[in-house]
């Protein structure tokens, strides 16, 4: 069986959210500061009147932060039936992977990824691996 997954790059590395789940990819927007938000919550933003929530994956996954230069971009996505957004590095293309691509998470994934990713895909050019975003979303 075959699904498709918009994909996005994290610090070089490749992840991909099934489609179902994606609302729209965007530039990185002004964000309103929460006051005593958890890590990794970036800020509110409004998009075309509605309030919605926004997650930086680097620090959800305990990466590095983006060089001060750089600008994120947002996947805005599905959860509980709200939109939240996730500031991702780049957007990258809508794929379509195949379930005998699929493999678990292997032993040695690092403690903050194994909580947000489900698994891996093997495509012919690296590894896609697949965010759980009910769980890159939860504080």
């Amino acid at each position: 069986m075959s699904r498709q997954l918009a994909t996005f790059v994290l610090d070089g590395a490749h992840y991909g959210v099934d489609v179902l789940h994606v609302q729209e990819a965007l530039r990185s927007q002004v964000r309103t500061p929460v006051p005593v938000a958890p890590p990794g919550i970036a800020g509110l933003v409004n998009l075309r009147g509605q309030v919605v929530l926004t997650v930086d994956l680097r620090v959800r996954l305990g990466l590095e932060p983006l060089a001060a230069d750089a600008e994120p971009m947002m996947v805005v996505v599905q959860v509980d039936g709200e939109p939240v957004s996730l500031l991702v590095d780049e957007i990258g293309d809508v794929i379509d992977v195949e379930d005998s691509q699929f493999e678990t998470p292997p032993d040695t994934l690092d403690g903050g990824l194994r909580d947000v990713v489900v698994g891996a895909y093997k495509l012919d050019r690296g590894l896609l691996l697949a965010l759980d975003v009910d769980a890159a979303t939860a504080a």
